[in-house]
């Protein structure tokens, strides 16, 4: 048989690559394309309108001069960015949302961990205390904003109560700024820890134990195993941690608006723009160009720690 013979059998090589592109558009991919459809446009659509269309309304907002229940409302284009940044409120606002972020993050990611490594232990009782560790994070933020105002009332809380039995003063930690902020910071952390201690939980326990046990029987003690072996291994659970964590707290309101209704000293963003909006002020516009300010923060954070802190993340 000739070798011509067999190329008009096979086809010519422009011929053979069109058979992929007639099966690519068959009958059945067709029918896959329209059942995705079905399943994604429903929630596409939905996303849509109550996500991407308030995000939008509200950059336009950010650009009126617009009083909170009144019908009319002025351009005035970047104004209400310039007067944010402009007045003494930003460089407030703006630090007491960095102390406020910085020190939960850190704070309920390392003790997180440490409750995780005493949960992992194979003793008694550990199924009640992993219950009792994760049960704050699903109370309500209201109900445990009120708890916690009574544990720190300087009149009649437990803790003056405590202090008194000392022999010591209560300090006043609804009146004095720094104090308010450390009160809640404390809360905060005690409510979200046991989130970061149950996700730090499930990482150990799906570390490979042949690795660990090859490490134990070369010498290397527990320390020395958890700092080079462990901790490594979990970079992606802090990695992931490392994310929601400073969006949960960028976005932290509840037991703001319960313990300091006022904002005296813990101000952060996203309570500035419940303040300018519904407060006092009812300062729409000027609200919604916080509240793009805080968008363009959650955005430029969320894309560094992709960008760059996922470089040293081990996936193994």
């Amino acid at each position: 048989m000739s070798d011509l013979t067999i190329q008009r059998r096979r086809g010519t090589p422009a011929q053979q690559n069109q058979n992929p592109k007639r099966r690519r558009f068959s009958g059945r991919s067709r029918r896959d394309f329209f059942i995705f459809l079905a399943f994604a446009l429903p929630n596409l659509i939905l996303i849509g309108i109550f996500t991407y269309r308030p995000l939008f309304t509200n950059l336009q907002y950010s650009f009126l001069d617009w009083t909170l229940g009144s019908k009319t409302a002025r351009n005035i284009g970047f104004e209400n960015y310039a007067a944010f940044f402009g007045s003494d409120d930003a460089p407030r606002v703006l630090g007491t949302t960095g102390i406020f972020t910085l020190l939960t993050v850190g704070l309920s990611m390392v003790l997180g961990l440490l409750v995780a490594l005493a949960l992992n232990a194979k003793v008694r009782g550990t199924t009640f205390a992993r219950s009792a560790v994760f049960a704050p994070y699903v109370l309500s933020g209201v109900g445990v904003g009120l708890v916690w105002m009574f544990i720190f009332d300087p009149g009649y809380g437990i803790l003056s109560w405590f202090l008194r039995g000392l022999g010591m003063a209560s300090p006043q930690w609804f009146n004095d700024p720094q104090l308010a902020l450390t009160m809640l910071i404390i809360v905060y952390v005690w409510k979200n820890l046991g989130y970061c201690a149950v996700v730090y939980l499930a990482g150990l326990q799906s570390l490979p134990s042949d690795v660990m046990e090859a490490a134990a029987l070369d010498g290397a003690g527990a320390t020395r195993r958890f700092m080079s072996i462990s901790l490594p291994l979990l970079s992606p659970t802090t990695f992931f941690l490392l994310i929601t964590t400073i969006l949960s707290s960028l976005q932290a309101f509840d037991l703001i608006r319960i313990m300091t209704p006022l904002g005296t000293g813990t101000s952060t963003l996203i309570y500035e723009v419940y303040l300018q909006a519904f407060g006092a002020y009812n300062r729409a516009g000027y609200s919604a160009a916080i509240s793009v300010v805080l968008f363009v923060i959650l955005l430029v954070v969320t894309v560094i720690q992709i960008r760059f802190v996922e470089r040293k993340v081990h996936y193994a």
